[in-house]
């Protein structure tokens, strides 16, 4: 179990694409990693609600509040994608400052597809290498990044894909940088 002991943090919200969630989830929990779907919810409410093929898809048990939890207690975060999803999260100013705090600490990160929209909220891509659902690509750009056309791309621990087919190539790559760990030489911006 390559990930023993390891734990990861899922952070989405209604609207995620179902398979950039479940995908993710399965591969860290069959190499022996603890995933935990942390959501920012506070009223009360146990489930978020996936999108799937077009459509609003199954309900997902949130594990752990966002204000429950710290950078501390995880040793990588995953962003699905969808557009609902990070379009509410990039609006959630706990959600922005747990990425930058993620960032920060030099532990993998990992988006997909739109999740990179929270990415550029956080200010954290300004001359990194990144990928993403093409029809953000204009966003990348803008918030500074060097944006690729490819199905995975790795920028010192920060690992991003564009849409579910690259799902394989995102899985194994998490895996490799959480084995890792974190990375020193990952620059943040100071702006």
């Amino acid at each position: 179990m390559k990930l023993s002991g390891k734990r990861v943090a899922v952070l989405a919200t209604d609207g995620f694409e179902e398979a950039e969630l479940t995908s993710p989830k399965k591969a860290m929990e069959d190499a022996g990693a603890m995933v935990d779907i942390v959501s920012p919810y506070k009223s009360g409410k146990s489930t978020i609600k996936s999108w799937d093929g077009g459509n609003w898809g199954e309900d997902f048990q949130i594990d752990k509040k966002l204000s429950e939890v710290s950078v501390e207690d995880y040793h990588a975060l995953i962003l699905p994608g969808g557009v609902i999803n990070p379009d509410k999260l990039r609006r959630n100013e706990e959600v922005i400052a747990f990425v930058k705090d993620f960032f920060n600490s030099k532990k993998p990160v990992a988006a997909i597809c739109h999740a990179p929209w929270l990415l550029a909220e956080a200010n954290v891509i300004d001359g990194r290498k990144v990928t993403s659902f093409k029809s953000i690509k204009t966003d990348m750009l803008n918030a500074g990044a060097d944006w690729r056309d490819e199905e995975v791309v790795v920028d010192n621990g920060l690992i991003t894909s564009r849409n579910p087919d690259d799902l394989p190539a995102f899985n194994a790559k998490i895996i490799e940088e959480i084995i890792e760990g974190k990375h020193e030489a990952r620059r943040v911006s100071m702006h």
